[in-house]
């Protein structure tokens, strides 16, 4: 395959990573986002990004999760689709027998989204990860931790969160 002076070439690998790793990606990103609309976007922002890369095909899967798990957090911290979720949340509202509950979960679930985007980056991102399906061993690896942080970094992670929940809970 040639390519065009000034452009670059697609990876080789991509469309097997692509295969391998897609719904892994699309997962992380959904965790923090609540839709798999927006995920999928996501996902295909970050692909788009590793098929411009130069990560080793072995380092592929944790490369794109951490990404992934950036991108979704930016989504959020930026409200770049605040809106449409709102939108979302209120076209595909239907009566339920106890719409109270819903509401309560939508609430609760939007609460714990925002406090996970004031979070340090490093934090928010363990903590997706891990509650993504990572083992330890990959979330060390992805984030370049040593496998024994891993579990200190996700304790400190939900502890930080339950503060942001609870800060924000008092001042509501």
């Amino acid at each position: 395959m040639s390519t065009s002076p000034g452009r670059s070439s697609v990876r080789p690998d991509l469309e097997q990573v692509f295969r391998a790793a897609y719904p892994r990606v699309v997962a992380v990103a959904a965790r923090v986002l609540g839709s798999g609309d927006q995920a999928e976007d996501v996902a295909q922002e970050v692909f788009l990004s590793f098929g411009r890369s130069s990560v080793p095909a072995a380092e592929a899967v944790g490369w794109l999760c951490v990404a992934a798990a950036h991108t979704a957090l930016n989504h959020l911290r930026t409200g770049r689709r605040r809106a449409f979720r709102e939108e979302a949340a209120g076209a595909g509202a239907t009566v339920s027998p106890d719409v109270a509950d819903e509401v309560v979960t939508l609430d609760e679930r939007r609460r714990v989204r925002a406090a996970l985007a004031r979070l340090p980056r490093k934090q928010a991102v363990a903590l997706v990860l891990r509650h993504s399906g990572l083992s330890y061993a990959e979330v060390a690896a992805a984030l370049a931790l040593s496998p024994g942080s891993v579990g200190t970094t996700v304790r400190r992670a939900e502890s930080a969160l339950r503060e942001e929940l609870n800060r924000h809970a008092s001042s509501e």
